[in-house]
């Protein structure tokens, strides 16, 4: 009996210092999580980019085939493509692959068929156009992607992938649901398997709401970026029924999701009208207008999209003289309505206030 006793005490004890742990371990979960949040929406005033490279090529032209310029920030990319190659001295194609394999696979033909200095390729995967990119670089035509590929780097074939870490833009707007919700949200998460950068952001999003021992994983959505007005009003509805008032987060790879929600949320009233929405990606106008005035958006992890351009043609640059890629990968930049009226956010997009423009005019002018 004696040993029972001493038995039962010491499991009690074990189980008491394992609840304790583990409060601990949601506290400091949350604590971090805010911390990272904190750090994600601070300003972004100094350039921590390249600031030395080749001097610019004279004389070229470039193509920037687009996966789908109804994409915001495919949309964004190509003016910030355009915006550098007139501050270099260079001439450039806007093709649009209109949002489908064939579209896309249609303009990157064209693309090298123009015989151009450079192709960039914007939003999409590049192993989908892997055919296109070995003709390309066979040609001598160096291939520079923006979200082409899961990571930033020389990777499938291209010289360079301009990104922001995916896991990192997918990681922030999750703890932005942590911290937001005091660890006690309700997740629903949206993605496109079509994109294997989607599917890095959206499992990077699970594994994060899975680490928080008070929320809820309510489901992964794979829906199609392309077919998002059709899809997402009916889908809202279906998951409002499904889930209701434990559905308080949504965790998009893209702000695309929640173009065609409002009207849906706001009919249905209730729980449903306060829900939240976060974006990992890419910091459409329509979404800053959303999270400005506080409907249906509450933040978004845009990326640089017109710095990016500006990197892409630099990239470009640096492959047609014989260097190595810049390396460069922006740091992740979190949007609230606590600092949207910082970096960008007037003009409804993150146009960081560093002074990249400068920078990278006096790399190309030496």
């Amino acid at each position: 009996m004696k040993t029972s006793t001493t038995l039962r005490h010491t499991l009690l004890a074990a189980a008491l210092c394992a609840g304790l742990n583990g409060m601990a371990s949601a506290q400091d979960f949350l604590a971090t999580a805010k911390a990272k949040v904190a750090a994600a929406t601070s300003a972004k005033t100094k350039w921590d980019g390249p600031t030395t490279g080749p001097k610019a090529a004279a004389d070229k032209t470039i193509v920037y085939v687009a996966s789908d310029m109804r994409n915001g920030g495919v949309l964004g990319v190509s003016k910030g493509a355009e915006e550098a190659a007139k501050a270099i001295g260079w001439k450039i194609r806007v093709l649009d692959g209109q949002g489908t394999v064939q579209g896309r696979t249609a303009a990157f033909n064209q693309a090298i068929a123009l015989k151009p200095a450079g192709i960039l390729l914007g939003g999409f995967d590049a192993k989908e156009q892997a055919a296109g990119v070995k003709t390309a670089t066979g040609s001598k035509i160096p291939v520079v992607g923006w979200h082409a590929a899961k990571e930033a780097g020389a990777v499938d074939g291209m010289f360079f992938n301009v990104t922001t870490n995916a896991q990192d833009v997918a990681e922030i707007a999750a703890l932005h649901a942590v911290a937001t919700s005091d660890g006690k949200a309700g997740v629903v998460v949206f993605t496109d398997s079509a994109y294997a950068v989607a599917i890095a952001k959206s499992n990077a999003m699970a594994d994060v709401i899975k680490k928080c021992t008070g929320c809820t994983l309510l489901g992964v959505e794979d829906t199609p970026l392309a077919d998002t007005s059709n899809r997402m009003p009916q889908l809202t509805t279906s998951l409002i029924q499904r889930h209701g008032a434990k559905w308080t987060h949504s965790l998009g790879i893209n702000d695309l999701y929640f173009d065609f929600m409002g009207p849906t949320l706001q009919s249905a009233g209730g729980a449903a009208k306060d829900l939240k929405n976060l974006s990992g990606g890419d910091g459409s106008e329509s979404a800053y207008q959303r999270i400005r005035t506080g409907r249906f958006q509450a933040g978004t992890v845009p990326e640089p999209l017109n710095l990016h351009g500006w990197q892409m043609v630099d990239e470009i640059n640096r492959a047609l003289a014989g260097e190595k890629a810049s390396g460069y990968s922006t740091p992740v930049h979190l949007v609230t309505a606590d600092n949207i009226k910082g970096d960008g956010g007037p003009k409804n997009s993150f146009d960081p206030d560093n002074g990249y423009r400068d920078a990278y005019k006096k790399i190309w002018a030496k």
